[in-house]
């Protein structure tokens, strides 16, 4: 028997859900330009490739690259890392929107199968079924194969993507055993 994960299972939003849902109260038309800017101060390298985040919502993010000469290769289309920083990111974005702040999330595994020459700019969208969402949230570590579609101008898929991210505790508890000698006697004290 299938259930419905528990309505609580997407009870409060994690840190980045929270940070993103603050652009809220930015003004409807400057609110792209303002999620570019928060999450390019965030990880840099998405600026320097110049990714624009299209849609962000914990079940599906949407991001873009144009063929900019910053990401070209030498035939003058997107160069294949490019290709891969972008489905990472999109993937990453939806799996860092519902992993819990008291867990890490991290790339594990990825599979790139490049199918055909892209034509002009690349969008990609990752989803997580509402079962991989109340997995991060009732699990503090596991692990969850990311579905990310990109595809180029033409509308055509030059490029099969499978991520697959991990999530882990963010810190590990200490124990006297581990922490030494002197760590009973400093938690006595």
């Amino acid at each position: 028997m299938n259930a419905a994960p528990a309505a609580s299972a997407f009870a409060r939003p994690n840190r980045l859900a929270r940070t993103l849902g603050q652009l809220d109260r930015v003004p409807a038309f400057a609110r792209p330009w303002a999620r570019n800017w928060v999450l390019r101060r965030a990880v840099p390298f998405t600026g320097t490739a110049g990714l624009q985040y299209v849609a962000l919502t914990p079940q599906r993010v949407e991001i873009a690259v144009a063929n900019q000469r910053r990401v070209q290769n030498h035939i003058h289309g997107v160069h294949a890392a490019a290709m891969t920083l972008l489905a990472e990111t999109a993937t990453g974005m939806v799996v860092g929107m519902n992993v819990r702040d008291d867990c890490l999330p991290l790339a594990k595994e990825l599979r790139v199968a490049f199918k055909r020459r892209a034509q002009g700019a690349l969008r990609a969208v990752a989803t997580l079924t509402d079962e991989q969402r109340a997995l991060m949230q009732q699990s503090d570590k596991g692990e969850v194969t990311v579905a990310v579609q990109v595809s180029d101008e033409s509308g055509a898929q030059p490029v099969e993507c499978e991520f697959i991210w991990a999530w882990v505790p963010s810190a590990k508890k200490t124990t006297s055993a581990v922490a030494g000698p002197n760590a009973a006697a400093k938690q006595r004290a």
